[in-house]
């Protein structure tokens, strides 16, 4: 991840770290929970608004550094410190990769990155991420048989321009050198399984499971009638990564039905699923994957009342159904990361949050999640309930109840909007408000810190 002004405005989270002080513990335990998780980048001396908070000194740095390395096991291999220059000062970033091994601290606890959090894993969750790191990265495996010359040109010519416009920013180095940094080709050259499946016109000739195969039923279940096959359309999509998203979505969109609402003098066409939802559960799907399992490939069922997308291979790491909201880890980094260059992942680890919202102010159920050892499917259903309030929405009080509405007119709230919209009570009675709605199950908090907001669940 590239540390533009973007990057360091958005604020502390999943991938970006800010110490106001230089403590070794506290460094330890963000190198640890980075080199967990998908890797980042520790700020020193910058306040959580991205303001410098004082000088450090060269020595100071790396001092602090031997010290929270020894507090590390195994120890976490970083580089050096960078100097951040801004107009207030000067800062000193960190780059902590993600890590093939489980780190611990020398107390015994493990940490992950859990948003702009450092947590503390439980025993199983120990177990299942140690599990994840000793299967290896098998996206940076080579591809035996292919070489670069298997790579199209178009298709890295299509991946740097994006790559520019995402970081405002050209690449005017050696392509290899790109290739290489990305992990699409080793140290030697060799294209490894993540350069074949990005940059490739037919990474199925190497690996046939990475296809993906579209079903469109006449009902509700996958059998017509007398038992026969009962889709209206079947059709197998091939070539790389991004052209198998932009194919899923136009044959999902081409199917699709679409009905028209007439509000004041102009016609609305509603579709049967929200575009974001739609694309996010493929984009998932195509980037959590486990490219390991042969003779599997990513299934897309449309029945008439739902949207089924089925991914080979269970929840990766310590990501459960209960947390896949609030939490990432990623099976495959680097092919997220380079259709997060591509500009097909909006912003990293939080499309789960926005599919929910969107399908929830669409006025559609949530998604469903079904995690199970070898696939995991989420479903987006299409009909539309009756936006009209729960028995449990009327026992609020008056505050709440007004927040309620509020939602249900804007689709969400926020701790600034609900201030606004009642005046003359403490923010932290208003906040506790929302904890409660919460907690009782009526609302759902998406993000964290300032980008904090609640939807109805």
């Amino acid at each position: 991840m590239m540390l533009t002004p973007e990057f360091i405005k958005a604020g502390p989270g999943s991938r970006l770290a800010f110490l106001e002080k230089l403590d070794p513990i506290t460094l330890a335990e963000t190198m640890v929970a980075f080199a967990n998780t998908e890797g980042g980048t520790i700020v020193v001396g910058m306040r959580d608004d991205g303001k410098p908070a004082g000088r450090i000194e060269n020595e100071a740095l790396d001092r602090a550094l031997k010290e929270a390395d020894s507090n590390c096991n195994p120890p976490v291999v970083v580089g050096s410190w960078e100097p951040l220059e801004t107009d207030e000062g000067t800062a000193y970033a960190l780059r902590v990769p993600r890590s093939i091994e489980l780190h611990a601290l020398s107390d015994g606890r493990v940490l992950i990155r859990a948003g702009a959090r450092n947590r503390p894993l439980g025993g199983q969750e120990i177990l299942k991420l140690a599990s994840a790191k000793s299967t290896g990265d098998f996206e940076s495996e080579v591809v035996v048989g292919a070489t670069k010359e298997d790579f199209s040109r178009k298709m890295i010519d299509e991946y740097l321009a994006k790559r520019a416009e995402r970081t405002k920013r050209p690449y005017n180095g050696k392509v290899d050198d790109l290739l290489r940094e990305i992990g699409a080709i080793d140290a030697e050259g060799r294209p490894t399984v993540s350069g074949i499946v990005l940059f490739s016109e037919y990474p199925q000739h190497w690996l046939p499971q990475t296809s993906v195969v579209f079903a469109k039923f006449v009902g509700k279940t996958p059998r017509g009638e007398n038992g026969l096959a009962g889709y209206s359309r079947r059709e197998e999509l091939t070539g790389p990564l991004p052209r198998l998203i932009e194919s899923a979505w136009n044959l999902i969109w081409s199917e699709m039905a679409v009905s028209a609402v007439v509000k004041g003098l102009e016609r609305e066409e509603t579709y049967e699923y929200p575009a974001f939802a739609v694309r996010e559960a493929i984009v998932n799907a195509v980037c959590h994957r486990d490219y390991r399992l042969k003779g599997r490939r990513i299934e897309i069922r449309m029945y008439s009342d739902r949207l089924e997308v089925i991914s080979p291979g269970g929840l990766p790491g310590f990501i459960t159904v209960d947390n896949i909201i609030d939490e990432h880890f990623s099976r495959n980094p680097r092919i997220v990361n380079g259709l997060f260059q591509w500009g097909y992942i909006e912003e990293l680890g939080l499309g789960i949050d926005r599919m929910v919202e969107v399908m929830e102010q669409a006025g559609h159920r949530p998604p469903s999640f079904d995690a199970r050892p070898y696939s995991f499917a989420v479903t987006l259903y299409n009909e539309r309930e009756r936006q009209t309030a729960p028995d449990w929405a009327r026992n609020t009080n008056h505050r709440q109840a007004r927040a309620l509405q509020y939602i249900r007119d804007h689709g969400s709230i926020t701790n600034r909007e609900y201030r606004s919209l009642i005046q003359g009570v403490s923010a932290e009675t208003l906040r506790l408000d929302l904890a409660d709605m919460v907690e009782r199950g009526m609302l759902l908090k998406i993000g964290s810190k300032k980008g904090t907001y609640y939807i109805l669940k």
